[in-house]
């Protein structure tokens, strides 16, 4: 009997305004489990960066695809992950059978397909895939603002609102520096940072 094949596929910078779509597509090995495999979101750093290793290490194929801030722009967040999820599964050195997809929606893909609903905390597939696209999207997305005070500043785009509040930095002034940041979402970004900021005096 012919091996059944089946990737889960998950997205990561859907939610932020910084940044790509990173999306992965991750077909495990039956016979090397990975223990502690779950939602990106929901491990520790040095936790996700562990499994992270183990997947590349044990799974039987891993791809990442990506939708870029223009295409977000053109066609919208959620096309931009759907889209980003086919080019992951299209990357895949096996051509699965089954793609497992976290969420309720799906990309058209070449294979049969089923959503799954927090799928990252329920199908050990999805777990990867979420990790695989979170961790390269975490090293990619940096920050560098500039405060009130001329002073520079770098952290990870999602870690803004914290760096802001420990520093007491009462306005940004557009001077915000985001790679992969289109004009509207830095526009976006520095509008929701601002309104925020003002409601903290």
């Amino acid at each position: 009997m012919d091996k059944l094949f089946i990737a889960g596929v998950d997205e990561a910078g859907r939610g932020p305004l910084a940044g790509p779509v990173m999306a992965a597509a991750v077909i495990l090995n039956p016979e090397k489990e990975i223990k502690g495999l779950n939602d990106s979101k929901l491990l520790t750093e040095k936790k996700r960066d562990a499994l992270y290793d183990l997947i590349y290490e044990h799974a039987l194929a891993v791809s990442v695809g990506r939708a870029d801030v223009e295409e977000i722009d053109r066609i919208n967040i959620l096309q931009a992950s759907l889209l980003a999820m086919q080019r992951a599964v299209a990357g895949l050195k096996i051509r699965p059978h089954l793609a497992l997809v976290d969420g309720n929606q799906s990309p058209k893909l070449a294979c049969e397909t089923k959503t799954i609903i927090r799928g990252d905390q329920l199908e050990p597939a999805i777990s990867a895939a979420s990790i695989i696209a979170k961790v390269p999207r975490a090293i990619k997305v940096k920050v560098r603002a500039q405060d009130e005070n001329g002073k520079f500043f770098e952290l990870e785009g999602e870690g803004l609102l914290s760096h802001c509040l420990q520093h007491e930095i009462d306005h940004l002034d557009g001077k915000l520096y985001i790679d992969y940041l289109s004009p509207l979402k830095r526009q976006m970004l520095i509008k929701k940072m601002n309104k925020f900021l003002r409601h903290k005096e």
